[in-house]
C-alpha cells in the first residue's frame, strides 16, 4: 500500500491530507491561532480542587479551565513536582533526571486534596484538545514522543509496541533499550523501531532526554500559565507517526512549510529526503490531487461505497451511528444471507476509512444488515478488526449483538473533523433570486475584457464549474478561441470541482486571484 501526504498551507490554515493508494483516509486542518495541541506541556496553576470529582480545574490559558483527574497525576507525581521546583530554582542549569532522588508513589486510591491545592503550580500535558463545551483534558504523566521512541520521565517501564509481532525482535528491543536507558526514565518502543540499530535508538533517546531536561531553562513561575514544550507542528507530527517504507511522496505548496518538513525528514530519515517535493503548479494542490472531489464525496451524511450500497452516518453529542444499506444492489444467484454478508464485508473498509477521515471518537454504533449464520457474523467481526488494524488511534471493537449492532469505542483526543458538503443553491446563492443564467457567458467575457485592458494582461487563467468549462471549449471554433483572438490574451480554462454553476475566478499568470464572482 503506497502512502502520500499532501499539505496545503496558507496564512489562515494548514490542511494535511493523507492518501493511501490515492484514496483520502485522513484529513487534518489547523489554524495559526489554534492552541492546545495534544502533547503540549504547560506549567500551569491550579484554579480549584473538586473533591466530589476527585479532580482539579487548572488554568492553562484557555477560556474554560482544563480538567485534571487524580488518576491522571501518575504514581510519581510528587517526584515530578519536586524536580520541577528545583529545575526552576536553578534557571539555565539543567538537572539530570537520572541522578534525581525519587519520592514514594502517591496513594493509588488517594484524594485530590492530599496532593493539590488552589494556587499551586503544576506541570501538565494536554491529553485531549478542547471538544465542544469542554476545556482541555490534562495528565501529569509526561511523555516526550520521538520517531522511534516515547520517553517517560520518572518511570521504569519499558513497553514494546504490540504491532511488532516476532517475539525475538521484541526481546531484542527490550534488552537493547534496557542497556541504554538512563535511570528514572521509562521508554515506549514504537512500531517503526523494528529492526533499528542500537546507535540510532541511542541517539534519539539522548536527544529526547536533553529536550525534556532543558525545557525549564527559561520558565518564569511568576508568569503562569506558560508553554514549557510545544508538540511539533501538525504536519511534522503526522509525518513522525506515519512515515514508513510505504511513503512515496510528500507534496507541499508552501515554501516555508516545505523547508520545515524537509529539515525534519533529513534529521529522522535522511534516506527519504528526496520524497519531499515543493508543488508549484497554478492549480490548487487539493484540486490537482482530486482531494477536493473526495472531500465532497466522503463527508456527507450519505456515503456510497460499492455497487449501489451506501452508509448513512449520523452524529450526536453522545455517540455516532452508522447504518449499512444495500440500496438497489442485488446479485443474481445469491440468497439474502449471502448478499447481506457480501455488503457487510465491503462496508467494513469504508467504515474504517470514515472513522479515520472524520476522526470520529467516543462510542460508534454500526447497524449492519441482518445475518443469521454465526459463521458469517464471526467473519464480519474478524474483518472489522483487520481493517481497523491500520488505525493508529486506540480503539476497541465488540462482536455483533443479537440485534445485529456492532459497538466500537475510539479514543477522542481532538474535535471531530467536519467538512460542509451542502452548497448554497448554485443559481440563487440562497437568496431565491438569480441573474439570468443565459447571460453567464456575457458576464465572464465582460469581466475578462475589463481586467485584460486595465491591467495589460497577456495571460490569465479562468476557473469555472466543469460544465461551463466544457461549454467554453467545445467545437472547432470554440468560445474560448474566439475570446483569445478578440482580447489578444492567452486565456486558459481550468475546471474547478468546488465551484458552483455560476461561479468564476480569474487568476493572473502568477496564480494570484484577480477576481471572484459567486453568483
Amino acid at each position: 500500500m503506497s502512502s502520500e501526504l499532501i499539505i496545503k498551507a496558507s496564512e489562515s490554515e494548514v490542511s494535511i491530507a493523507l492518501l493511501e493508494d490515492k484514496r483520502l483516509v485522513e484529513l487534518n486542518r489547523s489554524k495559526p491561532e489554534q492552541k492546545f495541541s495534544v502533547g503540549d506541556i504547560y506549567l500551569a496553576r491550579v484554579k480549584k480542587t473538586m473533591p466530589s470529582l476527585n479532580a482539579a480545574f487548572v488554568n492553562v490559558g484557555y477560556e474554560k479551565d482544563a480538567f485534571l483527574h487524580y488518576l491522571d497525576l501518575g504514581p510519581q507525581f510528587s517526584t515530578l513536582g519536586k524536580y520541577v521546583n528545583q529545575a526552576l530554582s536553578k534557571r539555565g542549569r539543567s538537572i539530570a533526571v537520572s541522578k534525581f532522588r525519587r519520592e514514594k508513589d502517591i496513594n493509588k486510591h488517594g484524594k485530590i486534596n492530599e496532593v493539590l491545592k488552589s494556587g499551586q503550580h503544576v506541570l501538565v500535558q494536554v491529553a485531549k484538545e478542547p471538544i465542544s463545551t469542554k476545556g482541555p483534558r490534562l495528565t501529569s504523566e509526561i511523555s516526550i514522543a520521538g520517531r522511534n521512541l516515547v520517553l517517560m520521565p520518572f518511570s521504569d517501564k519499558v513497553s514494546i509496541s504490540s504491532k511488532i509481532a516476532t517475539q525475538e525482535e521484541r526481546e531484542r528491543l527490550r534488552n537493547l533499550i534496557n542497556s541504554i536507558r538512563p535511570q528514572n526514565y521509562g521508554v515506549i518502543v514504537r512500531t517503526v523501531a523494528e529492526n533499528c540499530k542500537v546507535a540510532e535508538l541511542d541517539t534519539e533517546l539522548r536527544s529526547l532526554v536533553t529536550k525534556f531536561e532543558s525545557a525549564f531553562d527559561n520558565i518564569n513561575v511568576k508568569q503562569l500559565p506558560q508553554l514549557v514544550q510545544e508538540e511539533q507542528s501538525r504536519a511534522t507530527s503526522i509525518i513522525r507517526d506515519h512515515l514508513n517504507g510505504n511513503f512515496e511522496n510528500i507534496f507541499i505548496d508552501n515554501k516555508e512549510v516545505y523547508q520545515e518538513v524537509k529539515q525534519y525528514i533529513s534529521e529522522v530519515a535522511p534516506e527519504k529526503e528526496k520524497i519531499v517535493k515543493l508543488y508549484t503548479g497554478s492549480q490548487s494542490i487539493f484540486e490537482k490531487f482530486e482531494i477536493e472531489r473526495q472531500m465532497k464525496a466522503s463527508f456527507g451524511s450519505t456515503v456510497s461505497f460499492k455497487q449501489g450500497a451506501y452508509l448513512i452516518i449520523e452524529h450526536t453529542e453522545a455517540l455516532h451511528v452508522i447504518d449499512v444499506n444495500s440500496g438497489n444492489r442485488a446479485k443474481s444467484g445469491l440468497d439474502q444471507e449471502s448478499n447481506a454478508t457480501e455488503v457487510n464485508l465491503a462496508a467494513t473498509e469504508e467504515i474504517a476509512r470514515q472513522l479515520r477521515l472524520r476522526d470520529m471518537g467516543g462510542i460508534i454504533v454500526v447497524d449492519f444488515i441482518d445475518m443469521h449464520k454465526a459463521d458469517n457474523k464471526q467473519k464480519l467481526f474478524n474483518r472489522m478488526k483487520e481493517v481497523m488494524s491500520r488505525d493508529k488511534t486506540k480503539h476497541n471493537i465488540l462482536p455483533l449483538s443479537k440485534f445485529g449492532l456492532m459497538q466500537i469505542t475510539r479514543q477522542r483526543v481532538r474535535p471531530e473533523m467536519h467538512v460542509e458538503t451542502a452548497e448554497s443553491c448554485p443559481t440563487c446563492g440562497g437568496t431565491g433570486k438569480i441573474q439570468p443564467a443565459i447571460l453567464l457567458e456575457d458576464r465572464v467575457k465582460l469581466e475578462l475584457e475589463t481586467l485584460v485592458k486595465n491591467e495589460s494582461l497577456k495571460k490569465v487563467t479562468l476557473q469555472v464549474h466543469p460544465f461551463f468549462a466544457a461549454y467554453l471549449q467545445k467545437g472547432l471554433v470554440s468560445v474560448l478561441k474566439r475570446w483569445r483572438r478578440e482580447m489578444k490574451c492567452r486565456i486558459n480554462v481550468e475546471p474547478l470541482d468546488s465551484a458552483t454553476y455560476l461561479e468564476f475566478i480569474i487568476l493572473d499568470q502568477n496564480g494570484e486571484q484577480l477576481l471572484r464572482k459567486t453568483k
